[in-house]
């Protein structure tokens, strides 16, 4: 089966005229896709970046681990993730992002001993879907598989846009293709370990990402959100002379899972203000591993649990080799004051690990005070 170039060039029109902006990821084959798409005018308008991961290096180094197949749904919805976190990161404002991959083994020079087939997945911020095609071995040339396999990816692209009209894929009655969606937002994702961060801006947008480096967070719960945390933000970006962005884990340490309902609820104190980070990260030495070389802004009641044994599994050798992972990333910590039982702790009030008191450094008295909390706020608060 080879697709005439002529009865593409209508619906590959009508994909571009969308606002979807795609990153594609292949790993086999399927790359006869993005000449189609760049061979009908427009084509910026819908590809950010595509890339060939043809190199088994190449791959693992893309989805960050080391499948036992090459050519699966696990190994197509990675790869597809990271097409979807560096869309996201590419397309402006205005666009829809969305991550396409391919990971497929087809005919070639020598006699393979699996099944010929393709994988193909679309991460969106709202849904994954798969599209497993098993082939008939021997009964096509690689040239009228490699057609074949392209035809699946554009017709994963322009599903994504929305946009329908493209030839359908003539398979034998041996031939299966198989498609599943997985609906789930970011925040599910996020909770199931697909991103490490999602970053929420001001007017709601949601990008996740991997690492993010050389930035300034002040984490906590925000049950409520209050002056306090903004005046600490502002301070501390003064002091820094850094935007600081507010880190909301959505799981802390000693504490369960906060839902996605929950966490949304949080968000909306947000709106219209800053941006907020979304995590999983409960430990500060995980945090580091996502944003190397950043600041954490922190209260001294934060510092002073940092210290406590009962956080590292009551292992004074886990404390400390979190201290070190947090070195190791170039991290360190801004740390503000608090009213405490009457009495104003600072970071001289804490014991700080030998070695790692580097690692600290204090927001003076004068320069931010106020002894506000959470806590008091939600028990001034009438009952409902």
């Amino acid at each position: 089966m080879v697709i005439p170039f002529e009865s593409l060039v209508e619906p590959i029109s009508a994909i571009h005229a969308t606002p979807t902006m795609v990153v594609i990821g292949f790993a086999g084959a399927g790359a006869q896709a993005l000449a189609w798409l760049h061979g009908v005018g427009g084509s910026s308008r819908t590809l950010l970046e595509a890339t060939d991961h043809y190199a088994a290096a190449s791959l693992i180094e893309a989805i960050g681990f080391e499948p036992e197949q090459f050519t699966g749904p696990d190994v197509a919805r990675a790869l597809a993730t990271q097409a979807y976190i560096r869309a996201c990161h590419l397309a402006d404002a205005a666009a829809v992002p969305a991550g396409i991959a391919c990971t497929a083994t087809i005919a070639t020079d020598r006699i393979k001993r699996g099944d010929h087939r393709a994988c193909v997945a679309v991460c969106t911020a709202e849904s994954v879907t798969i599209y497993e095609l098993t082939l008939a071995k021997g009964r096509r040339t690689r040239r009228e598989e490699e057609h074949l396999v392209s035809l699946l990816i554009l017709k994963a692209v322009a599903g994504v846009c929305g946009v329908a009209h493209l030839p359908e894929l003539e398979l034998f009655t041996e031939e299966t293709l198989v498609k599943q969606v997985e609906r789930c937002g970011l925040l599910e994702r996020l909770l199931a370990d697909d991103f490490n961060w999602v970053a929420v801006s001001p007017q709601g947008r949601m990008t996740p990402g991997r690492s993010w480096p050389n930035i300034a967070l002040l984490s906590g719960a925000f049950n409520p959100l209050h002056a306090g945390h903004q005046q600490m933000a502002r301070i501390a970006a003064e002091l820094l002379q850094q935007d600081v962005y507010f880190e909301l884990p959505l799981i802390n340490a000693g504490k369960g899972p906060l839902e996605p309902t929950i966490a949304k609820q949080r968000l909306v104190q947000f709106a219209d203000k800053t941006t907020v980070i979304l995590t999983c990260a409960p430990l500060f030495s995980q945090k580091a591993d996502m944003f190397p070389r950043s600041v954490f802004v922190i209260g001294v009641d934060t510092a002073e649990r940092l210290v406590q044994p009962r956080f590292y599994n009551d292992d004074p050798a886990e404390m400390l080799a979190s201290f070190e992972t947090i070195r190791r990333a170039g991290c360190r910590f801004l740390v503000a004051g608090r009213l405490d039982n009457g009495r104003f702790m600072t970071l001289d009030d804490v014991d700080l690990p030998a070695g790692y008191r580097e690692l600290f450094m204090e927001i003076p008295e004068e320069k931010f005070r106020l002894d506000i909390s959470s806590t008091d706020i939600r028990e001034r608060q009438p009952e409902t």
